[in-house]
């Protein structure tokens, strides 16, 4: 069992002990985050139905349009305003945040900062 391994295992171990707690309903769904070594994800997810609401991700032409970012965690907090946006336009305002196992700091807090900036509640 080699380093990467050990870190996967510990990552869905917190994944699943956070997901025990937190359920997306039709009222306040879920807002996910994923993130990867070089792009970040976000849905909101009714979890009754299971359904994903809304979406954004920085692989989307809308986000490749914009100017160079200065790092990832601008990036971040881009992607945090566009689902924020999405979501009100959907009518959703209330979320629930899931931090998908990652720790709430760098670019998992900027998704949350622009997306409470953009003006969802949770």
């Amino acid at each position: 069992m080699g380093k990467l391994d050990l870190k996967k295992k510990a990552l869905l171990k917190r994944k699943k002990r956070i997901r025990k707690h937190l359920v997306g309903t039709q009222q306040r769904p879920r807002l996910n985050v994923f993130r990867s070594s070089k792009h970040i994800y976000a849905q909101i997810i009714d979890d009754e139905h299971g359904h994903t609401l809304v979406a954004a991700s920085s692989l989307e032409k809308v986000v490749k349009e914009q100017p160079e970012f200065e790092n990832k965690v601008a990036a971040a907090g881009f992607i945090g305003k566009l689902i924020g946006e999405r979501a009100i336009k959907k009518g959703l305002k209330k979320v629930v945040f899931d931090r998908g196992g990652f720790l709430f700091h760098g670019r998992v807090k900027a998704v949350s900062d622009g997306a409470r900036e953009a003006g969802l509640d949770f």
